[in-house]
This record gives structure tokens, sequence and C-alpha cells, in this order.
């Protein structure tokens, strides 16, 4: 398995008190990770030094990519920054804004293209794929505001993967959501996760057991668990006590 993301003994501060202490942890290529702790316990703070919008107070974070077949190994080489998809916890999306479902999507390309260049015919057509993909073409035209919760987090994680980025974070994907959209929300992500690695951060601890493949317990400290098949009671002991 080829690491995309290396965190070394890495602490991070807020206003001088220590959030996160000596975490380790690796995430690779086809991973689907699951974060879960109590409030409080250094989640988001870890998630914000991923993406990049925090810096640790010590250790350090690393970005990889596969070798390319010019490189001559098979070794992943360290890169400044890798892509990656976020779908936060609470959007901010006006929903009076007049924007479409399209625009929206199209809004995940932005970084992809100059500041003043428009999107090509190429960009459009990642976007129309996309979707296609989320089930999303019949709303495409639609104005935000008259979308359903559901409805609305299909077209954030649509926006999320439009850029085909090496990895997907989520934040609490199960906001505003009912029972029935959260199946086809994961099954999605099932399907997403065979291009891409998903972060995924979570209070409901049934969800995350039932659909990632690893878990890592954060509450100051980093507890990783390589497998998801493990009872919920030890789990949530280790919430405790991690």
């Amino acid at each position: 398995m080829n690491p995309i993301i290396k965190i070394e003994h890495l602490c991070a501060s807020y206003d001088q008190k220590e959030v996160l202490q000596d975490v380790n942890l690796t995430v690779y290529q086809d991973d689907y990770l699951g974060i879960i702790g109590p409030n409080g316990g250094g989640k988001t703070t870890l998630m914000k030094i991923i993406l990049g919008l925090k810096k640790p107070s010590a250790g350090s974070i690393k970005f990889y990519q596969p070798a390319t077949s010019t490189e001559g190994n098979n070794e992943p080489r360290e890169v400044k920054e890798i892509t990656m998809g976020y779908l936060p916890q609470y959007n901010d999306l006006d929903h009076q804004f007049p924007i479409s479902v399209y625009e929206v999507v199209l809004s995940g390309l932005s970084k992809t293209k100059g500041l003043f260049a428009r999107y090509t015919k190429a960009h459009h057509q990642q976007v129309l794929d996309t979707l296609e993909r989320m089930q999303l073409v019949d709303l495409k035209d639609r104005h935000i505001g008259a979308l359903s919760g559901g409805q609305l987090q299909r077209v954030l994680l649509a926006r999320a993967i439009v850029s085909k980025p090496d990895v997907v974070i989520l934040d609490e994907p199960n906001t505003y959501i009912d029972r029935r959209f959260q199946k086809q929300m994961y099954e999605m992500l099932e399907q997403i996760n065979k291009d891409c690695a998903i972060i995924i951060v979570s209070h409901d601890i049934a969800e995350v057991l039932n659909n990632v493949k690893h878990i890592a317990c954060v509450n100051h400290h980093l507890h990783y668990h390589d497998t998801a098949d493990m009872p919920r009671e030890k789990l949530e002991e280790h919430f405790l006590n991690v």
C-alpha cells in the first residue's frame, strides 16, 4: 500500500493549551479511515492540520504521490501537497444566493484553473460526469435553496469529488440528513473509495464501524485500529481512555 499522508510526532495547541500530543498516523492511497473521539479531543484540529488550515506546534506532516513509471522505482515520492476534497460539517452556502446545483459543483474546480481563466470544455464535462455519478443530473439547474437536506449534502459531496482528489475529507457528514439518505451516502462513498482515499470524522460510532476500513480514536492522543471489525463497547472504552 502506498502512503499519501504521513503524520509523525505531531502536537498542536490552542491558546497555549495542548490539544494534540505525539500523534502518529499514516493514510494510504485506498484508505477509508474513520476518525472518532469526544468533543474537544482534537478531531477537528487534526483535520485542519491535514487540510493545511492550521500549523502543528511540533512534529511533521508529509504528503506523497505514487512513483511514475519514468522514475525507475516503486517508492512513493514526497510532494509539497496533494489534492483534497472537503465536505464541511456546516456548509457556508447562502441558501438565498442565486446559484444552481451545476454552479456549486463547478466551483469545486476553481483551484484547477488560473485566477482569471475561464472554465474549459473539459471542466464542464467533469461536472456533468460527476452529476451523473451522484445522481444529480435532474437537479443540475435547480436553485440550491430549493433542495432538501439530503440533496444538498449530495451536491456538496459532488463538489468535493469533482476535482478527482487524492483524498476526500468529510466532517460529520450525517448532519442534517435522514437515515434513508445516510444509507445512500455510504453506498456512494464506497464507490468513491475505489478512486481515492476517504477520511471521515464522525461521532456516530455505529455508522463508522459499519463502513470504514480502519479507525483512529482521537482524544489528545491517537489510537489506531487496523480493522473496524471490533466490538463497539471496546471502542467506546477507548473513546474515554485514549
